[in-house]
């Protein structure tokens, strides 16, 4: 028995924080592996792109930017992009995506399991789906690869769409000319080689609304290109002709969204949405609950509750990738078999002259199909050589047949025929672009119009509620007049013009403006060094602005001017501290100066006001400078005695210093001070006094 081999990944830390545990999926062009976050101690899902594919020189910069637009996209029913990156492991080049873990199952496995769905609940999962599309395409992304596989149903009944985020680089990836997508769910216009807007996503979801309510797809063969052609040739059958007894707003929704020609779908996930949500809030409880044999079913259906097991959510990769020569697309005939839903196909598209295949691109799937294309034009399998484009019939209005397509439904496929707008492309259930009674088809501008205005496009359900509607309507217009007059004129939306308010005390100003009619007025306290305290500045529109009543108006309020903190500049030499208070918006005061014994001279003693004080900024502050110790007066001690005088003069905080010259005086006895120097006057304080 042959031992399988561990994957490489298994055990490794990717860029040093997601700990990969064990591979989940292997697909086309990725490996999903179940993985933990170490940062955050999460469970992630990382999706691994081959190696080839990360090598690929630019790839890794459309995998980042691609990475980046789909992590902007938060919603709850949208599979979320948390990081993605690339980093040397066993020394391979790794491109990551790392994605939310959604535990639970896929939309797949419902149907497996349960065949068909009632359209109570396909409806509810389908506007889940179309939630997550419209919040995508308002973000300006496109998913490209809509199908059951990548709709995930968790264990806590969440409905999240996966698989945003590598649709650019994929395609940029797989060469000049190739389109990636599921071949089951692929639109026309991305199998005639024109770029994906919101319009392929809704066709996709069609096609897997039609899987849903029916248990199959719509188109089979047994190639993927036999596929593609009739997504592009043929129109999408109404499901009750495999479901007896679906409701015909069913019908008319399934075959919609689906119109080849992508003008005449609704234009991007809300207008869908809004027409989905109407559709099951109108339906009967029979319509809904139709069980598969056509009969109601006597149970509650489950769907408002979608419980699901607990099961790792992974697409299945089991299919191989093939790669089909060009020969294999001709000849080939024989039973029709289901197209592999869980394989998303890489196909070679034919290429419009000046398009510029590498900005439209498409989401790689699991597994992968490569085609390559024809050099001229494409032949539907089984098709009579050289029948012509003119030999087409129409099975009746709405369901025309494209030119080169004979009774049988093949013919030659050239891709100008396909690309034009006379390829028999079908359109809104009831306001399309099928012949009429005259024979006329309405204009493309008139398609696009009826497609983007969904309740006018499902012309059975409008007719039924015409007539009341349009009573209610005229009631609201009349009252809409009326009110309207009162409304813009003496109403809210009057235009007044703002007075001066300034200097006004605010119940004044807020009294002037309830009588103007305006009844929406805030305040807002501003610092004013002009205006006092409780008064108002001005007001926010500015005073004479013409405003309507229903407008805010802001009263600005003064509290008087910023107060700042006084620095204190005591201690510091008057140079500096003048300088610290002209930085802190101080001005110098007045300058006095003092004798201090403990403090030099030039140096502040005391300031006013003190340190810490608030004043405005410019008051000014003045300072006390110490001029030094105070002079003494050296006192006269001549004809003293030499102990008394050198007392006298130390009690004064003089130095004494007496002479060893001895001299005759026939008028100082002996002993006394003959002399002294400085004999009188003022002298700082330790000065010495000579004696003689």
């Amino acid at each position: 028995m042959q031992q399988q081999r561990k994957d490489p990944l298994e055990g490794s830390i990717v860029d040093g924080r997601y700990l990969v545990h064990s591979r989940l999926a292997r697909g086309g062009m990725s490996t999903v592996y179940l993985a933990t976050d170490r940062r955050l101690d999460r469970r992630v899902a990382l999706k691994v792109l081959y190696p080839h594919l990360a090598d690929e020189p630019g790839f890794v910069d459309r995998f980042e930017q691609e990475a980046k637009s789909a992590a902007r996209l938060s919603h709850p029913h949208v599979v979320g992009v948390l990081d993605q990156g690339v980093d040397d492991v066993g020394g391979e080049t790794v491109a990551y995506l790392v994605m939310e873990f959604v535990r639970g199952r896929t939309l797949r496995d419902e149907l497996r399991e349960h065949g068909r769905l009632t359209p109570r609940h396909a409806l509810a999962l389908l506007e889940a789906v179309v939630e997550g599309l419209a919040a995508a395409h308002e973000a300006g992304l496109i998913h490209r690869d809509v199908k059951p596989e990548n709709v995930l149903l968790s264990d806590t009944g969440q409905v999240k769409i996966a698989d945003f985020g590598l649709a650019r680089a994929a395609s940029a990836s797989t060469g000049t000319a190739t389109l990636v997508g599921t071949v089951a769910y692929l639109s026309p216009e991305l199998v005639l080689g024109r770029p994906a807007e919101a319009q392929s996503d809704i066709y996709s979801t069609g096609v897997m609304l039609f899987e849903l309510l029916t248990g199959r797809q719509p188109f089979t063969g047994e190639v993927p290109v036999q596929v593609a052609l009739q997504h592009a040739q043929q129109d999408v059958p109404a499901p009750s002709t495999l479901v007896p007894g679906l409701a015909a707003d069913i019908d008319e929704l399934v075959q919609w969204c689906p119109s080849r020609d992508p003008e005449a779908r609704p234009a991007a996930g809300a207008a869908l949405l809004g027409d989905l949500r109407h559709i099951r809030a109108n339906l009967s409880p029979a319509e809904l609950d139709l069980a598969p044999g056509g009969v109601p079913p006597t149970g509650t259906d489950r769907t408002d509750q979608l419980t699901v097991g607990a099961v790792p959510v992974v697409t299945d990769g089991s299919a191989p990738t093939d790669v089909l020569p060009p020969s294999s697309l001709r000849g080939v005939s024989g039973p029709t078999q289901p197209a592999r839903e869980e394989m998303t196909q890489v196909m070679s598209r034919p290429v419009p002259e000046g398009t510029n295949t590498d900005t439209d691109d498409h989401d790689d799937g699991n597994s992968t199909r490569v085609i390559r294309r024809d050099e001229n034009t494409t032949r539907v399998i089984g098709a009579p050589p050289g029948r012509p484009p003119s030999s087409a019939s129409h099975e009746g209005p709405g369901r025309g047949r494209s030119p080169g397509r004979g009774a049988g439904g093949t013919g030659t496929y050239h891709r100008q025929d396909a690309g034009s707008p006379r390829s028999g492309a079908s359109v809104v259930p009831g306001v399309g672009r099928a012949p009429g009674a005259d024979g006329r088809r309405p204009s493309r501008r008139q398609a696009a119009r009826a497609a983007r205005r969904p309740r006018a496009s499902l012309p059975g359900r409008a007719r039924r509620r015409l007539a009341p509607l349009l009573v209610v309507l005229l009631v609201l217009l009349a009252a809409l007049v009326t009110a309207g007059s009162w409304f813009f004129g003496a109403g809210p939306a009057g235009t007044v013009t703002l007075p001066d308010l300034a200097d006004r005390p605010l119940a004044e100003a807020r009294s002037v403006l309830i009588e103007q009619g305006i009844g929406s007025v805030s305040t807002q306290e501003v610092f004013d060094d002009d205006v006092l305290a409780g008064l108002v500045v001005g007001t926010d529109p500015a005073a004479a602005t013409e405003i309507r009543r229903y407008e805010q108006v802001e009263l600005l309020v003064s509290r008087g001017p910023e107060l700042f903190a006084v620095p204190d500049v005591t201690g510091e030499n008057r140079t500096r501290a003048t300088a610290e208070l002209e930085a802190a918006g101080f001005a110098p005061g007045g300058l006095r100066e003092e004798y201090s014994e403990t403090i030099g001279a030039g140096v502040v003693l005391a300031q006013d006001p003190g340190a810490g004080a608030e004043r405005p900024r410019g008051t000014a502050v003045e300072l006390v400078v110490s001029r030094g110790p105070a002079p003494i007066a050296v006192p006269d001690v001549r004809g003293s005695d030499e102990a008394d005088a050198v007392a006298a003069l130390e009690d004064a905080g003089l130095r004494a210093e007496v002479s060893r010259d001895r001299e005759y005086s026939g008028t100082v006895p002996a002993g006394a001070v003959l002399a002294q120097s400085p004999a009188d006057g003022a002298v700082q304080r330790g000065t010495t006094v000579t004696l003689t």
